[in-house]
């Protein structure tokens, strides 16, 4: 399999012209307008519900904080420890997959990447999870892993702005960007792209929710820039 180094999404992502496919840009109801359903206690994958900045640490590696992510490449990694609760956010023109070795890491796969596109003249943020593959572990999970990636993003999303809160003090208006999330899995019905909106709405939740959005809008040229399958 490709390393994170390579930027290619995997074909299942592909959106299909053909009207005999399902297509995996699908968007559910949004969490905050389920809160009367019951809900399984699982184990948070990023820690505390609320973002708390004495547990991020911020790497910057080879990027200008005053350059806009439109002129000079800019990518997220972020990682977690669940024994100390650390957050680690590295800021760099490409994936740090420096900072997704070891075993704990290979385990886990609750890494986030992230990166700023321009497409038709409107800056997005595409988010990259991997939900199921690569090990037994994690196809077993898949389920419990989506619902715990939905839950938890607003507080990564809180986590990117936070730690690169130059860009956007200089920049504010990427805080009205579309945020793409892409779920990577070896299972079709987490195997999917949504929309969850502007990145100030996402970020002003407490739990995972996304807009509603609509087919048409899935900026297809981006599905060919990243990919979170790597070698185990």
């Amino acid at each position: 399999m490709a390393t994170l180094a390579t930027v290619f999404l995997p074909s299942k992502l592909k959106p299909s012209h053909s009207g005999n496919q399902v297509s995996p840009f699908t968007h559910k109801t949004p969490l905050w307008k389920k809160v009367n359903q019951p809900l399984v206690p699982v184990a948070r994958l990023f820690g505390p519900a609320i973002f708390e900045a004495s547990k991020l640490k911020v790497l910057f590696l080879g990027v200008d904080q005053k350059i806009h992510p439109s002129y000079l490449p800019r990518t997220y990694t972020l990682t977690h420890c669940d024994i100390t609760s650390k957050i680690t956010l590295s800021i760099s023109q490409t994936i740090n997959n420096s900072q997704l070795q070891g075993w704990y890491n290979k385990l886990q796969r609750d890494e986030v990447v992230a990166h700023w596109r321009k497409i038709k003249g409107k800056m997005s943020l595409h988010v990259h999870l991997h939900v199921s593959g690569g090990h037994f572990l994690l196809d077993i999970c898949a389920g419990i892993r989506y619902f715990i990636f939905c839950k938890e993003l607003p507080v990564v999303l809180n986590a990117f702005i936070h730690g690169d809160k130059n860009l956007f003090k200089d920049y504010p208006e990427l805080q009205e960007a579309l945020v793409w999330v892409y779920f990577h899995s070896n299972i079709s019905k987490f195997n999917k792209v949504e929309c969850w909106g502007p990145l100030k709405d996402v970020c002003a939740y407490s739990s995972g929710c996304h807009e509603e959005g609509k087919q048409g809008d899935i900026p297809v040229s981006d599905s060919t820039h990243i990919n979170m399958s790597r070698k185990l």
